[in-house]
């Protein structure tokens, strides 16, 4: 069996178990705030990992043309019944991120539950395949999970340790602190904007 499909197997089983505990449930605030004041409106946005894929509907009401992919199919599947049911329309796609390759570059990735779902082990790759698909000046909306504790998923995603991730060679941190958004099942999620150079 390849990695791919066992890794897409792995996931799976999660969702059909319900141990997805990075799920929300719903939009995430952040995004609200981020379409009000971080000009997200009317760009091609991507949203990695994208499980049930609140935020996907929500982008496209902003008028963002929206790809959303995650690995296993029954998230993909419900999105794309829900995107159906709305009237709404997003490239909605199953596959592995890991060896996903997109037509173009976007403007704008919404990362919120694909990186503290990875094994740390993967992170490196993962942080070059995102530099690949944003657009020079492009903007990594992102939150972090803070667990605070060894192991996952969700795994703990400090700040420290995101900054050497995403180092300054390749993406410019912002200034101003970081949006704290705290999350339902108990932990927090570190927001900030961070832009491809």
């Amino acid at each position: 069996m390849s990695i791919s499909l066992q890794r897409q197997r792995e996931w799976e089983n999660r969702y059909h178990a319900g141990t997805t505990a990075w799920d929300r449930g719903d939009v995430s605030p952040a995004l609200h705030a981020w379409l009000g004041r971080e000009g997200l409106r009317a760009r091609r946005v991507l949203v990695p990992g994208c499980g049930h894929g609140y935020e996907v509907a929500e982008l496209v009401r902003a008028g963002c043309q929206v790809t959303a992919v995650d690995i296993a199919a029954q998230p993909v599947t419900r999105l794309m019944e829900l995107m159906a049911d709305q009237g709404l329309h997003a490239n909605v796609v199953q596959a592995d991120l890991l060896h996903w390759r997109p037509a173009g570059p976007f403007d704008a990735v919404y990362e919120q539950t694909c990186l503290c779902a990875l094994d740390p082990g993967q992170w490196s790759a993962y942080e070059a395949r995102l530099a690949d698909w944003l657009l020079p000046g492009g903007h990594l909306f992102a939150l972090f999970m803070q667990t605070d504790r060894e192991g996952g998923p969700p795994y703990n995603c400090p700040l420290p340790d995101m900054r050497s991730l995403f180092n300054p060679v390749r993406w410019q941190w912002p200034r101003q602190q970081p949006m704290v958004v705290p999350h339902p099942n108990g932990l927090i999620e570190k927001g900030v904007v961070i832009v491809r150079r």
